[in-house]
């Protein structure tokens, strides 16, 4: 199958340290590869791949402080995917939405995986006027604010199997490892590590965008909380792999409609369990009791570390295994290729008086 992976250019693929989706890209283009499939991905230069590359920026955007305006970046990437487009059966476009125009006359099948949070008054008008583009959710809760797009499945996540190592016998710290924004509650790891006694060491990726928040919130309560916290930064390679082996537990406090947490199932693949707040796609990636326990506060998430060691850690490796793998992924994607390949996937547009619930969101 000739299949072209769109992946976003904010990161190299994979990244160097934060960035799910294109690390999610990473996992599929690799896997598809090692099957035998021809395929091409529309990255940036420094991405790493053992498919084509059709190279679009020198680097990943958001490390490249020469660059102000991204969209001018993904605007070029779209051009040089029309462009190619007769070379492929399939092009699998990841992230924003801004292909959807260009999609419906490409001169093959083409399929979105939505990677980020959808909300009703933003996706819905944009669902309703693209009804016949064919979607894929990476979690089935991700759908909840629109769901009359046209689904074709729902496919989580999923790592090699050998992309981390099993650590039978942790260390006694917690972690907290991603992205520093409001709904992920860094602040409340803080105070579950405080009121268990246990260290804590924090890494994550910072945007712009929420540099205020840290500076008035987190950075304050760091510096109160420096006998027993450690703030790495941003981390990647083998020190993100390894914080992962050797922490007791992984905090995942999300007060938001979390789209999946890739965190989580890398966490499994090493063994260490997952602590989370029940939000978004967590009750459907944690199993409570065997990958980690589902809370709903800080009071329960603090009761849960001193239940950790109830957790097997060889059980919760093989949770992941059975469920998170690059190869179970490959295979879920695979099928709705093929769907879309035999024309199972389309659907007709319909006028916007005819969808259902969400179309009233905007009055």
């Amino acid at each position: 199958m000739r299949i072209a992976q769109v992946a976003p250019l904010y990161e190299s693929v994979p990244p160097f340290a934060y960035g799910a989706t294109e690390r999610v890209v990473s996992y599929l283009t690799e896997e598809l590869v090692r099957r035998g499939h021809d395929v091409t991905l529309f990255a940036t230069a420094d991405s790493s791949t053992a498919a084509r590359l059709v190279p679009i920026c020198e680097r990943g955007l958001w490390r490249d402080t020469a660059v102000w305006d991204t969209l001018t970046h993904h605007v070029r990437q779209l051009a040089r995917v029309a462009h190619l487009a007769h070379e492929f059966d399939v092009v699998h476009f990841h992230g924003d939405p801004l292909h959807f125009p260009l999609a419906r006359s490409l001169p093959c099948r083409s399929l979105t995986t939505l990677h980020g949070q959808l909300l009703p008054v933003d996706h819905g008008p944009l669902f309703r006027e693209f009804a016949a583009a064919p979607l894929v959710s990476i979690s089935d809760d991700q759908r909840k604010p629109v769901p009359s797009a046209n689904w074709l499945a729902t496919v989580h996540h999923g790592l090699p199997r050998d992309e981390f190592e099993f650590q039978p016998l942790p260390d006694d710290y917690l972690l907290f490892l991603g992205r520093l924004m409001p709904g992920k509650r860094p602040d409340l790891a803080v105070d579950i590590a405080r009121r268990t006694g246990l260290p804590l060491k924090m890494a994550g990726k910072l945007h712009p965008g929420e540099r205020e928040y840290f500076a008035k919130q987190i950075e304050p309560l760091l510096q109160r909380s420096r006998d027993f916290t450690d703030y790495l930064g941003e981390v990647g390679g083998t020190l993100r792999k390894e914080l992962l082996r050797h922490a007791r537990a992984l905090l995942f406090p999300v007060e938001w409609a979390e789209p999946f947490g890739m965190v989580m199932i890398e966490a499994m693949a090493c063994g260490t369990p997952v602590i989370a707040f029940g939000r978004g796609a967590v009750p459907e990636v944690l199993e409570h009791g065997v990958s980690g326990f589902i809370v709903d506060n800080v009071e329960e998430a603090v009761w849960a570390v001193a239940r950790i060691g109830d957790i097997d850690r060889a059980q919760c490796r093989r949770a992941f295994e059975a469920r998170f793998t690059a190869t179970r992924m490959a295979d879920d994607y695979l099928r709705v290729y093929e769907r879309l390949i035999a024309g199972t996937g389309m659907r007709a547009a319909v006028p916007a008086s005819d969808s259902d619930a969400d179309a009233q969101v905007c009055g």
